[in-house]
């Protein structure tokens, strides 16, 4: 349709290694098969030098591990120049919620955050810690990691709308994995950080997905084990969240399991801004 090419089409996707995908040559067909103008890349696992992906239209924007090489990493391309560009969180959020290094590094060194300032909003990428499996890290990310992101969101929301976006590590309610019940307290599903979502819908930002919709089946990431994808056994853990006043501009929402390369899909949101 004629007004289509007026929304702004953003597009984010834990792409579990960008080298990889784009080995198996599958990055550049998503970019051409979705067409984002913006483009939030999360576990990129690679500095900028080190990617062979060469998209002339986009200006590139990386914030990679500088702790532990090719690990974690986020990413923005985009086709419109940003106002500015921040890497990680500010020295004073760091600060107030001791975002310390823990057994597995110093989480501000991991790349996990970018976020690209515009006129009328802000972009941010995020890639939240997994608190795995042994749940050794849950106590980083609900103390310490979750109160801080929102802090760092909360804070660009006093000067303009905001828009994130990424792999939270965290299926929200039981519509969110295929199997709740046997999920129940486990690494991506605990009621710790169940609430850090929580928090974010309490304070005014919107799971845009859910603004069109419900019910369960819409997943985002799948294990590799026991043909978990093609029988759709997934858990939806990346999202894209806006601010309350932006939700009415938000014209659609979706997953795009169709996207091969990684064991997560793309999702995006179409947006007039």
């Amino acid at each position: 349709a004629w007004w289509y090419d007026a929304l702004m089409h953003i597009v984010s996707w834990n792409v579990n290694g960008i080298r990889a995908v784009h080995k198996k040559g599958l990055f550049v067909p998503m970019v051409e098969h979705l067409k984002p103008d913006i483009l939030c890349l999360q576990e990129t696992k690679a500095e900028q030098h080190q990617s062979e992906v060469d998209l002339p239209e986009y200006e590139e924007y990386w914030n990679s591990a500088t702790g532990r090489k090719g690990y974690s990493g986020t990413a923005i391309f985009t086709k419109y120049k940003p106002q500015a560009v921040m890497l990680g969180f500010p020295e004073h959020i760091v600060k107030r919620y001791s975002l310390e290094s823990d057994g597995y590094g110093d989480p501000n060194a991991e790349g996990r955050v970018i976020a690209a300032e515009y006129k009328d909003y802000f972009v941010v990428s995020v890639y939240t810690p997994n608190s795995k499996r042994d749940l050794s890290r849950l106590g980083l990310r609900h103390k310490h990691w979750d109160p801080a992101f929102l802090a760092f969101c909360k804070e660009l929301e006093a000067k303009k709308p905001v828009i994130f976006c990424g792999d939270l590590n965290a299926a929200h309610t039981p519509y969110d994995l295929a199997n709740p019940k046997e999920n129940e307290g486990k690494h991506g599903y605990t009621k710790e950080e169940r609430e850090g979502v929580d928090k974010m819908l309490d304070t005014g930002f919107v799971d845009t997905f859910r603004l069109f919709t419900q019910g369960k089946g819409h997943y985002s990431w799948w294990s590799h084990f026991a043909n978990s994808r093609a029988r759709n056994i997934g858990w939806r853990i990346d999202y894209i969240f806006a601010s309350k006043r932006l939700a009415s501009q938000v014209k659609a929402a979706e997953i795009h399991p169709q996207i091969m390369g990684s064991d997560h899909c793309p999702v995006s949101i179409n947006i007039d801004v």
